[in-house]
């Protein structure tokens, strides 16, 4: 996840895919409110493509050191090239190379600072919870149904559940309520009764089809959105553990954020808010935290204009009391 994560794209399930060179969206926003400390140490939590990671080096210093997580592989691959080896063409000035910080890129979930043994380690944690283009552009991930390809949805491609098993393999009644709760869609029990009842479904295109004969458009507002869309999201989520996994951060985060430490999440879907908002606001009753905003950040017009997926995109943030 992560860098990637700009914005909802069409068929995408949820959302925020990016075009290659993107600029990640509220890159602005997120970097203010993180407000880095040169010397300091933080966690790009979702490290993506590193656009985030990037742009929080260059404020850190010789004796900074910037962590970056991602469960995606082939991402880390990229964020390397860019952050520890062609940093060089990309910072300005020979000083600014001398002047770069450690950086510890990791193949692991942010859930995973929920085991953290090192209380108040940290000064600032990033999470954009978005996908990157690197997974949606990939027919062969199974991510978006704009393209046919195999129904993986697997953003740690050596995780061992596949939408797949979980399309054919999942019964009735479960598959429905998956597709409810994590899709929030109306129609889920339809929806599922006719994936039951296509079995065996192997393919993103086999899937929407079926999703889209089964829960046809019924007003103008359904027709904006692919009737798919939400089913993909639901089955994205689940395979991924994505709810359980931000909830681990968030429980995580006042632990190893230091004094006057900041918490910096964005999210593009409604399940996530909800989950980040009030995590937040028990931080503030329990004493962990003053809220940095009150209300979500959400992109201006000009960010619209330029990337319309930045749209979705909510910026929630805390500082560490």
């Amino acid at each position: 996840m992560g860098e990637g994560s700009t914005d909802t794209p069409q068929g995408v399930g949820h959302g925020s895919g990016r075009e290659v060179g993107h600029v990640p969206v509220l890159l602005k926003e997120a970097i203010d409110f993180l407000a880095v400390k040169r010397g300091g140490t933080y966690i790009d939590a979702t490290v993506g493509l590193g656009g985030h990671s990037f742009e929080i080096a260059k404020r850190l210093g010789a004796r900074g050191h910037l962590i970056g997580l991602d469960k995606d592989p082939a991402a880390l691959d990229i964020a390397r090239e860019r952050l520890v080896v062609g940093r060089s063409s990309l910072v300005v000035g020979q000083d600014q190379r001398s002047d770069w910080p450690l950086i510890t890129l990791l193949h692991r979930s942010f859930a995973d600072l929920a085991s953290d043994q090192r209380p108040e380690a940290y000064d600032g944690i990033l999470a954009d919870l978005g996908m990157s283009s690197l997974q949606l552009n990939d027919p062969a991930r199974g991510f978006s149904f704009q393209a046919e390809g195999p129904l993986d949805m697997r953003m740690n491609p050596q995780a061992e559940r596949t939408a797949e098993q979980v399309v054919n393999q999942v019964d009735e009644v479960t598959l429905a309520n998956l597709i409810y709760e994590f899709g929030e869609e109306r129609r889920s029990r339809r929806i599922a009764r006719a994936i039951v009842r296509s079995r065996p479904i192997r393919t993103t295109a086999q899937l929407a089809d079926v999703v889209s004969a089964a829960a046809r458009p019924m007003n103008q507002a359904e027709r904006r959105i692919h009737p798919a869309t939400r089913t993909f999201q639901a089955l994205r989520i689940f395979v991924n553990d994505e709810l359980k996994d931000l909830q681990a951060l968030l429980v995580a985060a006042p632990q190893v954020l230091k004094p006057g430490g900041r918490l910096v999440i964005i999210s593009f879907h409604s399940l996530e808010d909800r989950i980040v908002k009030d995590a937040l606001r028990e931080g503030v009753k329990q004493g962990y935290y003053e809220l940095l905003t009150k209300k979500p950040v959400t992109a201006g017009e000009e960010e619209i204009d330029r990337n319309p997926r930045s749209r979705s995109a909510k910026l929630r943030a805390a500082k560490r009391v």
